[in-house]
């Protein structure tokens, strides 16, 4: 499913969540659709709360550059765009801890860094 991420210092980035990967959080996300939140900065991820609340699912502890993954002990949306500070070495991405991958950025994952702590975000059906 092709969806967009929407903030005012963005504009608008083409995203695609994919059920392969994560069949059941997929499918929680899919139905909570429109999501609005504020989003937060940690390192060279933004992530922000989510109402989805479902288990790890098919769990990494590090994931490529423009990942969008579900990090359920914040029922947390997290859109990866370089590393964190739990990364280790150099241009390694590490969550702060396991997230399950739902998809990926489409174009270029570096313009997430326009988004600073505290601007509204959204997650829209394309």
């Amino acid at each position: 499913m092709e969806i967009v991420v929407r903030s005012p210092r963005l504009g608008e980035v083409r995203a695609l969540l994919e059920e392969d990967r994560a069949p059941k959080t997929v499918a929680a996300l899919c139905q909570a659709l429109p999501l609005k939140a504020q989003a937060s900065r940690w390192g060279k991820e933004i992530y922000f709360a989510t109402p989805v609340a479902v288990e790890l699912e098919k769990g990494v502890e590090v994931v490529e550059k423009g990942a969008i993954g579900y990090w359920p002990p914040g029922r947390a949306l997290c859109l990866f765009f370089g590393p964190t500070p739990a990364s280790r070495h150099p241009g390694e991405i590490r969550p702060a801890s396991p997230v399950t991958v739902v998809g990926r950025l489409l174009g270029d994952p570096e313009v997430l860094d326009k988004v600073q702590d505290g601007d509204p975000i959204e997650i829209l059906p394309a």
